[in-house]
């Protein structure tokens, strides 16, 4: 009791003995906070954008395991890339307790939080000691974007969190951070560099944009660890500089010398190749898809030139961790974080050069060296120097601008809200439809947001809203065009039927401005949007 009052530790004790009072990390209790609070932010935010995706997923292989339908279609879904191991986890959960698809998403935000936040943690730890270094770091990803919101599956800012904790995409970006410190720590034998490439094929399976630039952080690790040791032999000099060879001048001694340099390469060689191995092995014999076929795969281009179009407004707050990364580089040219971020530019502007904009996805990514290099810098223990503390200020004006124009609506309800912050989109339930439908009915709809939420419920569409691998584009196009012609003014009675008849559609979803044709039975109108919900062909049959 007397070393509680007095702070002392008692007689013979040690800091690993019985003396010491154990305290938690600052990470351990700002990632705690930030933890709950997210978790509580993501929960209030209904359904909306991607989310009815990654719940329908989990509807079509709750419903067959083996052999699931496409995502938002009543097609095979063989091919499809949703179907990731990481999709296959959360079936077998919501099969074994009974959840929904829409439930087990939202169940997953917090888990996948966890992993992120951990991963976190592991990586900026194997960067620095600094104890405050990976609550900067948290602030950095959260707060430093831009003053336009980037609200994309991968991009981690606060605001968007609020949306896409749920996604494989948090979960695959947890893994890197992950990935990243294992590599920086280096793995020590040859299984755990198997092991690491096998993590690397999961994240390629789970996500396929992001193990972009997570195998690049991988690369960037090896190269600062490796390098080219100099070989220094009895003689003192070192051959691997001169480009000589050892037995010019120095005979047997600097030979074997050589062998003895030229060991730990050979080693790190077949260690890494293994890695490679692993990596593909763990791709390559999933049985729902492969990644490597969407290699070149264009289909989802055209969607992501506006990270390209609007990159300035959307991440300039980032270039905050120029100045820090600059010393970096200064200090030594392999910097893993500085070779990081030169080669995700590089995977960015050649996304933008041929066209293939899918890679600015990796944009998220690309600024963590950025951020977790000025939280390194700001980390250092005072007193410190005056570009040091010009620098501190400056990045605590940036997370202010960051917070007040784009972030601040993440955790700031609208009710609380003094300034009308931007708030996350509150899209209308659909449930009031679903709860009408059989799983597996078609309904036909052209609304932005009932066909991105009511596949979560188990329906079908006769357009998908997304592009998939399992179904060709050509199709999907020839779906959309006889959507459109469905609900064209001008459509007769005849051409509707045959619509119905070619996609066996059973319901119509309709806004309000659209005509309800003359033989659809209106059902139930939508609380919130007077969305009309009506019956066609066999379901549509009167009863007498």
């Amino acid at each position: 009791m007397t070393a509680l009052l007095t702070g002392r530790a008692p007689a013979g004790a040690t800091a690993s003995g019985p003396g010491r009072l154990w305290r938690p990390t600052p990470f351990l209790v700002f990632g705690g906070l930030f933890w709950l609070g997210m978790t509580l932010a993501y929960w209030r935010v209904p359904m909306c954008c991607d989310f009815g995706q990654h719940a329908a997923v989990v509807e079509r292989l709750k419903a067959d395991l083996l052999h699931p339908a496409h995502p938002m279609a009543d097609l095979p879904g063989d091919g499809s890339a949703y179907y990731s191991p990481y999709a296959v986890a959360q079936a077998l959960f919501a099969k074994a307790t009974g959840l929904t698809g829409w439930e087990t998403v939202k169940l997953a935000g917090p888990v996948n939080l966890l992993v992120l936040l951990t991963g976190l943690n592991r990586f900026v730890r194997a960067l620095t000691p600094r104890p405050w270094a990976p609550v900067l770091a948290l602030a950095a990803m959260v707060l430093l974007w831009g003053t336009r919101t980037a609200w994309w599956s991968g991009y981690l800012g606060l605001l968007s969190m609020t949306g896409n904790l749920g996604y494989p995409s948090t979960f695959a970006i947890g893994l890197t951070f992950w990935t990243w410190s294992w590599t920086a720590t280096g793995p020590k034998s040859l299984w755990g560099h198997g092991a690491l490439g096998a993590l690397c094929g999961l994240i390629l399976l789970i996500h396929p944009i992001s193990s972009v630039a997570a195998t690049i952080g991988v690369a960037s690790f090896a190269v600062a660890r490796g390098g080219q040791p100099r070989t220094v032999a009895r003689c003192g000099r070192s051959h691997d500089d001169d480009g000589e060879q050892p037995h010019t001048r120095c005979g047997q001694s600097c030979r074997r010398a050589a062998r003895v340099g030229a060991a730990p390469h050979r080693r790190a060689t077949v260690h890494w190749a293994l890695a490679a191995t692993a990596a593909v092995a763990v791709a390559t014999t999933w049985p729902y898809f492969n990644p490597l076929t969407l290699v070149g795969d264009s289909s989802v281009d055209g969607i992501h030139r506006q990270l390209y179009t609007e990159m300035p407004a959307r991440f300039w707050l980032a270039t905050l961790g120029l100045p820090a990364l600059g010393l970096r580089w200064r200090r030594d040219h392999r910097d893993p974080l500085v070779l990081m971020f030169a080669l995700d530019c590089a995977v960015v502007a050649y996304g933008w050069l041929s066209g293939h904009y899918t890679y600015g996805r990796i944009l998220g990514l690309t600024l963590v060296p950025l951020q977790f290099a000025l939280a390194i810098e700001l980390a250092a223990p005072r007193p410190w120097g005056t570009r040091r503390a010009a620098l501190a200020g400056a990045a605590a004006l940036g997370a202010a601008v960051g917070f007040c124009q784009v972030q601040a609506g993440a955790v700031v309800p609208r009710a609380l809200d003094p300034v009308g912050f931007d708030q996350p989109p509150r899209w209308p339930g659909y449930a009031w439809a679903a709860a009408r439908m059989r799983p597996g009915d078609v309904v036909l709809t052209d609304g932005y947001r009932p066909t991105r939420s009511l596949p979560a419920f188990g329906a079908n569409l006769v357009a998908p809203a997304w592009p998939d691998t399992s179904l060709a584009e050509e199709e999907r196009g020839r779906r959309l065009r006889a959507v459109r012609a469905y609900l064209a003014p001008e459509s007769t009675r005849a051409e509707r039927a045959a619509v119905v008849r070619r996609y066996a559609v059973r319901w119509l979803l309709l806004d309000p401005a659209q005509r309800v044709p003359p033989e659809a039975v209106v059902v139930a109108w939508g609380p919130r949007t007077g969305e009309v919900l009506a019956r066609v062909g066999g379901a549509g049959q009167r009863r007498t």
